[in-house]
């Protein structure tokens, strides 16, 4: 069977079935990344509203990416057996309650449950991931599957935006301010459940058909040779590629939670001074993790399969110095330009990592995918951890060393304590990830894997050429 897979990512030509599966799925992962964190610019309303104690607070940080853990794992094997056209069908309708829930919560413990489903629809990474793999050729597949991923983080910062911008519209229809965020999750909810009615009517599985209704003769043969979930679990590279992804889409997560925190308690910003420049690192996005799988392609041109490792280590490397050096750092001028050295390379680091995964077994992309994918929110947790360990204690220091000196002293202290906590937090994170980086040099490929794809890449060449001749 000849592959239909595009050879290149011509974005306006919508009538090209890879194209278009690669706006919807783009489209539908930026829509649960905006449910997922569209909470956070809202969790002083929560904690006044609900009363949430600072261990509360935090433990909703950490159930919100926990939960994703076993949602990855799961939907990278469901991917491989149903297709991700169903899978995201099911994530976006069911992953909706959790997030209309939201809305509907009065108590703490409410709240958490639905954090922690909420962070189910975090899956929808994997299936996007898969989703491009399937639609997108050898030669281009790490710049798609970075660009289709990029955009649609860019919803955990579009949402600091968008969620007030729903909130200011409900008030407007005289819903009380203190209000205003519940009537905001219960429509990103509804979005949600819509566009899982859209995946299911206009997108397929590849570029063929779909699973159950193409001639599917190579791939059930494929079936009989397929290795087992256990042989998955043998392989060494899937669990250094684990690691790597929780170095840099796990750690981009926690700080991406934290920095607002951090910026106004270290440099003393406005809260919403603080809040434009976190959104302006998520709105990187748009082009970092691009060029993380532009470069992997690159590299996988020019040494092959090893190029893309070599160039995934040395972004990882840079990504853990930048923010090594952001975490000493006292000057805001000084930092911001560490800040966003540390967003570019974290972004192309994560692009990077999934112009490598395609090429570990192609017989199991779904669950290779859904492992990786999961090793980002492993990551972000023992990371939330590290940082709710340091600073919740010195916070509850602070507070305690300060009492019966004012309120105004009280808030100071606390907030000097926190950031000396998680600036020092940082500084071990930092250094885990360069470690990180040494150790995916580790990942290597057979001679017959590399002579397989060389013949891979030298097909899409020739049948670009042949369209171009045809055209």
């Amino acid at each position: 069977m000849t592959s239909q897979k595009a050879t290149k990512l011509n974005l306006l030509d919508i009538k090209s079935i890879p194209i278009r599966t690669f706006w919807i799925t783009s489209f539908s992962f930026f829509l649960c990344f905006f449910a997922w964190f569209g909470i956070v610019p809202f969790m002083p309303d929560v904690v006044k509203d609900l009363g949430l104690s600072p261990d509360q607070k935090w433990n909703s940080i950490i159930l919100a990416v926990s939960g994703t853990v076993f949602a990855r794992l799961l939907i990278g094997k469901l991917c491989d057996k149903y297709g991700p056209r169903l899978c995201y069908t099911w994530l976006l309708v069911l992953g909706a309650v959790p997030v209309i829930l939201c809305g509907l919560v009065q108590t703490p413990t409410q709240f958490l449950v639905c954090r922690l489903f909420i962070g189910f629809i975090g899956a929808s990474f994997v299936i996007t991931q898969v989703h491009t793999t399937l639609m997108f050729s050898p030669k281009i597949v790490g710049t798609a599957n970075a660009t289709s991923a990029g955009w649609g983080n860019l919803g955990g910062g579009a949402n600091r935006l968008g969620m007030p911008l729903i909130a200011a519209a409900v008030i407007g229809f005289g819903v009380a301010e203190g209000e205003a965020w519940r009537y905001s999750m219960v429509v990103a909810g509804v979005i949600c459940f819509l566009m899982g009615i859209v995946y299911f009517f206009f997108t397929q599985d590849t570029p063929e058909g779909n699973f159950k209704d193409i001639n599917r003769s190579e791939i059930i043969e494929e079936k009989k040779e397929k290795i087992s979930f256990l042989s998955v679990l043998k392989d060494y590279r899937v669990w250094i590629l684990f690691l790597v992804y929780a170095g840099c889409f796990g750690i981009e997560l926690t700080v991406y939670g934290t920095m607002d925190d951090y910026l106004q308690n270290t440099f003393q910003l406005e809260r919403v001074t603080a809040g434009n420049i976190v959104l302006s690192f998520a709105l990187m996005n748009i082009f970092a993790r691009t060029l993380g799988g532009f470069f992997g392609d690159k590299f996988g041109k020019l040494k092959g399969l090893r190029g893309r490792v070599l160039f995934l280590a040395a972004i990882l490397v840079t990504q853990g110095t930048m923010l090594s050096i952001f975490s000493t750092s006292t000057s805001i001028i000084f930092g911001i330009v560490f800040l966003i050295l540390f967003s570019l390379s974290v972004q192309m680091a994560e692009g990077a990592t999934f112009s490598v995964v395609p090429f570990i077994n192609k017989k199991a992309i779904g669950t290779i995918s859904g492992i990786v994918g999961a090793g980002g929110n492993v990551g972000a947790f023992l990371a939330a951890m590290l940082l709710k360990s340091k600073s919740a204690v010195a916070e509850k220091a602070a507070i305690s060393a300060s009492q019966g000196l004012g309120e105004e002293v009280i808030n100071n202290a606390q907030a000097a304590a926190s950031s000396i906590a998680v600036s020092n937090g940082y500084l071990i994170i930092g250094f885990t990830v360069i470690f990180i980086g040494v150790l995916s040099l580790l990942i290597k490929f057979t001679t017959a894997d590399e002579h397989a794809e060389e013949a891979n890449l030298n097909e899409s060449f020739g049948e670009l050429e042949a369209i171009k001749v045809k055209s």
